[in-house]
């Protein structure tokens, strides 16, 4: 039996996902179908790829092994297509963009009609999860691009930088405390600062900028979003750090002050990061070129 591409697809996704359900839904077939393919490719190849178990599965060595060949030629074969598919033109066909959490929703709504108006043929796929999430996923050809805060450590990857985004405390209009403007790092009250939820790249951020202050407790709520922590503030349960980007929206519609740092202010570095064996730098230096450019305006 001829080994196939969409097999081994298949098969990647299930060595990502490590659960046949899930690693079904991401390739749009049924789980009972992607177990036949894979069963097919173990019979055909006449080795066991998988242990499986109630709570999904495991790779066998030779699956390991497996694994990694796959992975190189569904790369080669990805580079192949992007080669036929531009035909010398950039960002045409499918272009799959993870974005962090405290990012995606300021950014999007003027990325994509950017995007659109600049690259008419652009087929643009968007995920949004944290930054450890995505790098796998670009690792894995999942993705062809990450915005996220720099810098990023991973294997292959290169990073074009695409804008400054300072931040600032927010607190409660009615807050009981009293912060000077512009606000030290010193004068924040740890016991009061809340935070994202373990993964976020922003509460490591914040820890850093506040981190001066010595070692007290500090409130995490789990929140996953900018929107449910600011949401959190405006009712006086603490104050929060909030990037430059997310000031327009998060103050139309949270009752919160905003509270500037003194120079020179924390700030993080946005970027796009990207994997060098693609082959696709000029088309990722556009794209980069593409959303700094319609990156919201600082204030």
């Amino acid at each position: 039996m001829t080994l196939t591409l969409r097999q081994m697809r298949y098969f990647e996704a299930l060595a990502r996902e490590k659960h046949f359900g899930r690693a079904a839904e991401t390739v749009h077939i049924s789980q009972p179908a992607l177990s036949a393919q894979i069963l097919d490719m173990e019979q055909g190849l006449g080795v066991r790829l998988v242990e499986r178990n109630r709570g999904g599965i495991l790779l066998t060595r030779q699956g390991e092994e497996v694994l990694a060949q796959v992975r190189s030629v569904l790369e080669q074969v990805e580079r192949l297509e992007s080669g036929v598919r531009s035909n010398g033109r950039m960002l045409d066909g499918p272009v799959r963009i993870g974005i962090i959490p405290t990012v995606a929703p300021y950014l999007v709504p003027k990325l994509v009609p950017c995007l659109r108006e600049r690259y008419a043929s652009i087929e643009i796929e968007l995920k949004e999860a944290v930054t450890d999430r995505l790098i796998l996923d670009l690792q894995d050809g999942t993705l062809d691009a990450v915005i996220a805060a720099l810098p990023i450590e991973g294997d292959g990857t290169e990073a074009f930088p695409l804008f400054v985004d300072r931040f600032f405390m927010a607190m409660a209009n009615n807050a009981e405390a009293i912060l000077m403007s512009p606000l030290s790092e010193t004068q924040v009250d740890v016991d009061r600062l809340l935070l994202l939820e373990e993964g976020h790249c922003l509460r490591d951020q914040a820890l850093s900028v506040c981190g001066t202050v010595g070692k007290r407790s500090l409130v995490t709520f789990g929140a996953t979003s900018m929107t449910t922590l600011l949401q959190m503030v405006s009712h006086d349960m603490g104050m929060t750090l909030i990037p430059e980007m997310a000031i327009p929206t998060e103050t139309a519609r949270n009752d919160i002050r905003i509270v500037p740092f003194a120079e020179p202010a924390p700030s993080r570095e946005i970027g796009l990061i990207w994997r060098k064996s693609s082959g696709r730098r000029d088309e990722m230096k556009a794209l980069a070129e593409a959303v700094a450019s319609c990156a919201p305006t600082p204030r």
